[in-house]
């Protein structure tokens, strides 16, 4: 059966139980009510694509891509518009891990959204994101094009939701870094996980010991390895072939953002654009999030 054919059929279901709870009679027998309203939400949540982790937190890391210096303060000023997203939602927010530059930029950063749904509101957020403006960098004042990624994933806490073998790990650990790398720890609190068989990486420096680090950075693997099996199950679903490694480069955005020659924000999946970009990197990308999670203004 084709998703399309699938997701009918759901749709088809929900409808019948619905007529059901408008019946005057629905609720004289509050077990069988009970049992109807929990297969709607059950129904409802295949129906999402069995978004049955969307409630947890969200785990974003956005790492810089093709573009240089420009490109590590694209991702800063991504990381600042997710700031005040979450700011603006009333979510909470703290830094795991950051590999910043000497003039504000970073290489990667990596940070947690806390609140009810940021999963399941954030998770579309993930994909290349390109910039185009006058470079800040250039004295030439030349038009520059960078590109940066962005991760999403879930917060699993200590859950089974992804086994993972302690054989298939690597574990690394370093000394956790202040501004201007100087070692504000002498003790190697900063840890890096890698999964072996698939190369992902996970890396916590923000914690204050190692042994956090080293829970938080698995738990962010764990989320990594959730993201992927996801990701290679739709692949399979439509036939496709997901590449191991993410290319950051041309061709490959979700959404663009032009400060020159013009101004406008263009999301490329779902052709929704606006011209008030100041906004958008001020937090209010609701427009580009996905109308199931309740995000429609």
């Amino acid at each position: 059966m084709s998703e399309t054919a699938k997701n009918s059929e759901i749709s088809q279901q929900i409808e019948i139980l619905e007529a059901q709870m408008a019946d005057a009679n629905f609720w004289q027998d509050k077990q069988r009510a009970q049992e109807v309203i929990r297969e709607i939400e059950s129904l409802k949540n295949e129906l999402l694509g069995g978004e049955k982790y969307d409630q947890l937190n969200a785990v974003i890391t956005i790492f810089s891509g093709a573009g240089g210096d420009d490109a590590e303060d694209f991702s800063a000023i991504l990381f600042r518009m997710y700031t005040k997203f979450a700011e603006k939602r009333g979510f909470g927010l703290a830094l795991i891990h950051e590999h910043a530059n000497d003039h504000g930029g970073y290489r990667n950063v990596t940070f947690l959204v806390q609140g009810k749904q940021a999963y399941g509101i954030l998770k579309s957020e993930s994909g290349v994101h390109r910039l185009v403006r006058v470079s800040p960098f250039n004295a030439k004042q030349a038009r520059h094009t960078s590109f940066s990624l962005v991760e999403v994933v879930p917060e699993f806490g200590k859950s089974e939701a992804v086994k993972i073998s302690p054989d298939d790990l690597k574990i690394e650990f370093s000394r956790s870094s202040g501004p201007g790398g100087q070692n504000v720890n002498k003790r190697e609190t900063a840890v890096r996980v890698v999964h072996i068989p698939t190369n992902l990486s996970a890396h916590s420096t923000a914690e204050r010991s190692q042994e956090r680090n080293r829970e938080r950075a698995l738990e962010i693997l764990q989320g990594k390895l959730y993201k992927r099996q996801e990701e290679e199950r739709e692949a399979r679903e439509k036939g496709l072939h997901i590449s191991k490694t993410a290319e950051i480069e041309w061709g490959s955005q979700i959404r663009s953002y032009v400060l020159h020659p013009y101004k406008m924000v263009k999301d490329h999946r779902t052709g929704v654009e606006t011209s008030k970009i100041e906004d958008v990197l001020d937090g209010d990308i609701d427009l580009f999030l996905p109308a199931q999670a309740g995000l429609q203004k």
